[in-house]
Parts: structure tokens; sequence; C-alpha cells
């Protein structure tokens, strides 16, 4: 928790300090012509795009509305990603804007789709593990899909440390909640998601040590559990 606030406090303040340097990358990295993969192009994109983050850091209006501005300009999914994701941590107006129409306009697309559920989970909003719950019952999500899986529950535990690990323990209950549905009908991706989600459970604290052993024991105390499930749970245990 003290490492995320400190990395969001310094990104914050390097923004506000270098605003008018980063907002002169971002505008002398703008792509006009049509999109090009070479070195020299991906190094820019990256450049702009890092650039970005740091304005979107400051989170006032002004940057939500930077981010939306590439955004719409549309001009290569990196950029559109890069927005995207720089505003999937804001709480403006211009973040519900602009997943509902990436969502419209690539919603037929399965890879893209994976993005857009990805870039949901891994948020740092505080409200992100309702936003995941919500997600499950999405017409875009489904527990039959192991990648619609891997895309919003698997980011979710491995890519959002402060929303899985957040100290009530309510992250815990819901993935094993979730990895106990899956062991009904894709075991495999039950176990994989259990491996990555609590098989490391004595790295933490001993608050968190305990909520997660607890998750572990109800998962092992399951009734019709897996082989491969209750392999991995019961040795995590030992």
């Amino acid at each position: 928790d003290g490492l995320h606030l400190a990395r969001n406090f310094l990104k914050q303040e390097l923004g506000k300090a270098l605003r008018t340097e980063f907002q002169a990358t971002v505008d002398a990295n703008q792509e006009t012509h049509d999109y090009t993969f070479s070195a020299e192009s991906y190094g820019r994109r990256l450049l702009k795009n890092s650039a970005l983050s740091y304005l979107a850091a400051i989170d006032d209006a002004e940057a939500h509305q930077l981010c939306m501005k590439q955004f719409e300009l549309g001009h290569n999914m990196t950029d559109v990603i890069s927005a995207l994701g720089c505003l999937s941590h804001t709480e403006s107006e211009q973040r519900v804007q602009a997943f509902d129409t990436f969502y419209t306009k690539w919603k037929h697309d399965v890879l893209v789709l994976d993005k857009w559920l990805a870039l949901q989970a891994i948020s740092s909003r505080k409200s992100t593990l309702e936003d995941v719950k919500a997600l499950t019952k999405h017409e875009a999500f489904t527990m039959k899909n192991p990648n619609r899986v891997r895309a919003l529950l698997g980011a979710f535990t491995q890519e959002n440390p402060t929303g899985f690990h957040e100290k009530t323990g309510a992250g815990y209950e819901f993935i094993a909640d979730k990895i106990i549905e899956l062991n009904a009908t894709n075991p495999q991706v039950a176990a994989r998601l259990l491996r990555t989600a609590f098989t490391q459970w004595r790295r933490y604290d001993v608050n968190r040590q305990g909520l997660m052993k607890a998750q572990l024991e109800r998962i092992v105390a399951s009734e019709g559990l897996s082989p491969d499930v209750f392999e991995i749970a019961s040795k995590s245990l030992k």
C-alpha cells in the first residue's frame, strides 16, 4: 500500500513539475502519416505515451481531455489503448465515455475485447473490485471462455496488487468463489487461476497471509474438487 501511494505521488508531482515538457513531448511525437511498424515509429509512440501517462497522473480536467483527444483521434491501436489505459485510473466522465465507445466499436473483435476487459481489471480506482464483479455479468464475459477469464480475473489477480490484495480480503474471497465455480466446468483454468492468485500467500504481511490462507482452506474443503485444484491448494497450505 505504501509503495503504491509513494509511486502515485511521485508520478503526479513529476507530471505537475514537468507538465510543459511532457506536453511538448506528446505534441512533437504525434503521428499524422499512415501507421508504420518500424523501430523509429515504435520509439516515438512509446515516448509519447510515456509522457502522456505522466500528464494523466495529474488527474485534472486538462489531463482527462488530453487523453480523450488522443483516444478520439484513433490514429492507431497503440495510441488508443494507451489513452484508454490512462483514463482507466480516473473518475472522469471521459473514462466512462471512452470505455463505452471502445466497446461499441470493437465488441466483435475477441482479441481487442480481451484488452477492454483487462484495462478495467487493472484500474487503480477504489471501486475496481465492484467493477470486475459487474463485468462477470456483462454480455462480453463468460466463464466458459478461458481467454475471457484470463483477461478479466487473471489480470485482476496478477496486475492489480492494490485491488486484489485490498486489506479486507474481499478480493481474495471473490477470486476464491470464481475458482470454486470454475472447478465444476474447467478445472484446468481454475487451477491456473489458483496458482497465480494464492500459492505465494506467505510472501505477504501477517494479516493478508491469514486472509489468503482462509480462502485456500475454503477451496480445499469444497465438495467435488478436481485433482488439479486440490493438489495446488493442499500443497500451498503445507
